[in-house]
């Protein structure tokens, strides 16, 4: 089963310390982790600029996807960064609408 078909749990930014998250790479095709990257990046400029939102499509270490509307920040080299501190590892988010 894929990612994306598995059972997607729309959840509160506030929610997603409490969550596991594995060292996995969820994205394994070189062109889709440049394209994760940009829109990240893209997300990241639309955030500072006009605190837009975004959907954000990650995976935990149980194997359970997650979304969440929010800004993003601060995009790092292993982590975003949304309000209150919050961090994601970009290892885990397989998708950014």
């Amino acid at each position: 089963m894929t990612t994306l078909e598995k059972e997607m749990v729309t959840i509160q930014k506030e929610k997603v310390p409490t969550l596991l998250f594995s060292q996995r790479e969820v994205v394994t095709d070189p062109e889709a982790k440049k394209l994760r990257l940009l829109e990240l990046q893209k997300s990241q400029i639309l955030g500072n600029i006009s605190h837009a939102k975004v959907w954000i499509y990650f995976e935990t270490a149980e194997g359970q996807t997650y979304r969440i509307n929010t800004t993003i920040w601060a995009v790092g080299e292993k982590f975003i960064s949304l309000k209150g501190g919050i961090t994601i590892p970009i290892s885990s988010i397989f998708k950014i609408d």
